[in-house]
């Protein structure tokens, strides 16, 4: 039985955790640094996700058949190559190759150079120089920070006076840090939002199932981004037709494109795309599993993860044959008060065991710990509460039916995770 380490503390991680121990392959989980609710079906460490150095010398130590690793920021850093060199097998790109997450910059020269559809953009690093481009272009418009930030660096802003607030704490008040030393300002694209996954082995490219996520805090996409209130899988807007489209105009040239770069791209590639008169066009790419799309999508897949992460890892992608589930799933985010901004820690969670108990219902744990004998929360984002059932309008009641039952001092979540996909249906 095979021993598998996962990189990651959040739903995405939690989810992962929970697909990898269906498999037969699979004996022995850790995670680092994983979360109360992880820690019911493996081993937590005391590691941080991005302490490359001490994942490494533990996978080593303890003979771990597979590192997967679930957020940006390690795979930015270059934890697949620290441990490639290591001879240690280990899921996800090579830094050069995660580059197409970790600079904004890198991900726009980068489609311009290969002809991947997106948005006008130009980069600045002098403010002044910003804030005239923006007074000159008007509005909607949008502002994006060069580097990782916890998928909030992103202002779509529907006046000037927006976009110069969003340059200035960006820019002066720093308040992504040296992320925001350089920003994207690129034309507001009208459309519909999609998430489209693929799995590489670095020639052959698998298709995951589509989903749709839902970045903004409030209802009717009021508010400013999060790192995402809830996800729904399929996403009706994704049509066959428009999927081998995004395979051919955006997910094959990426592969190829790294590959002429010197690098091959292993791991998931992750486009966020805006639909635009039925044409897709890229927002971002991520180099990993979106969070929450994760949780609906590996709800619906009905393959074993661990397979197909070897796959990937081996070259051999050509040899699997993917399978989901008919029914689809809706994941509903419930966050702390005061989340995307400052939000109290600690508050005690109620009904997790008669929310888990319902059928085809997961709640995955995002931002929590153990503290004595409860349950609390400890991040913005702290469930992930994920439903399959017969159709959307009954996944979406059976994910709320769930939500409805869990409770903590000051618990948000959006009321409208879905709805989007209903319209779609009904016409």
């Amino acid at each position: 039985m095979d021993k598998v380490l996962v990189v990651g503390g959040g739903g995405r991680e939690h989810a992962l955790v929970w697909k990898l121990a269906q498999s037969s392959r699979v004996g022995k989980l850790y995670c680092a640094p994983g979360n109360a609710g992880i820690s019911s079906q493996a081993e937590c460490l005391d590691i941080k996700a991005d302490d490359i150095y001490s994942l490494r010398e533990f996978a080593k130590y303890e003979q771990i058949d597979l590192t997967v690793v679930g957020p940006e920021v390690p795979l930015a850093k270059g934890i697949v190559d620290a441990f490639q060199k290591e001879n240690l097998r280990v899921f996800g790109p090579e830094k050069a190759a995660a580059r197409l997450e970790g600079s904004k910059r890198f991900a726009k020269d980068f489609m311009r150079d290969n002809g991947i559809p997106t948005a006008e953009y130009k980069v600045f690093s002098s403010y002044l120089h910003a804030e005239e481009y923006v007074r000159l272009k008007g509005a909607p418009i949008v502002i994006k920070v060069d580097g990782l930030a916890a998928g909030k660096g992103v202002f779509v802003c529907s006046t000037v006076d927006e976009a110069v607030d969003a340059l200035k704490k960006a820019m002066k008040d720093r308040i992504f840090g040296e992320a925001g030393d350089k920003v994207i300002v690129e034309e507001c694209l009208k459309g519909e939002e999609a998430s489209f996954m693929a799995i590489s082995d670095g020639e052959t490219l698998l298709p995951l199932a589509s989903s749709q996520d839902h970045k903004r805090i409030f209802d009717r996409d009021r508010g400013p981004n999060t790192g995402g209130m809830g996800a729904y899988s399929p996403a009706p807007i994704i049509d066959d037709i428009l999927t081998d489209e995004i395979m051919q105009t955006v997910m094959k040239p990426v592969v190829e494109g790294i590959k002429k770069s010197g690098t091959v791209f292993k791991g998931v590639l992750y486009a966020g795309l805006m639909i635009v008169d039925g044409k897709p066009m890229v927002l971002e790419f991520n180099c990993r599993f979106g969070d929450p799309e994760a949780q609906p999508i590996l709800a619906r897949m009905d393959y074993d993860l661990y397979e197909l992460m070897n796959a990937s890892v081996d070259g051999n992608l050509s040899t699997v044959n993917m399978a989901w589930k008919d029914k689809p799933a809706v994941c509903v985010v419930m966050a702390a008060e005061g989340y995307p901004g400052p939000y109290a820690k600690g508050k005690i969670i109620d009904g997790l065991d008669a929310a888990s108990q319902m059928e085809d219902v997961t709640v995955f744990h995002a931002g929590t710990v153990y503290e004595k004998e409860n349950v609390v929360t400890s991040g913005g984002r702290v469930l992930g509460v994920t439903a399959l059932a017969g159709d959307m309008s009954a996944a979406i009641k059976r994910a709320y039916e769930a939500v409805s039952v869990i409770s903590w001092d000051g618990v948000q979540y959006r009321k409208d995770i879905g709805a989007r996909a209903l319209v779609k249906v009904e016409k």
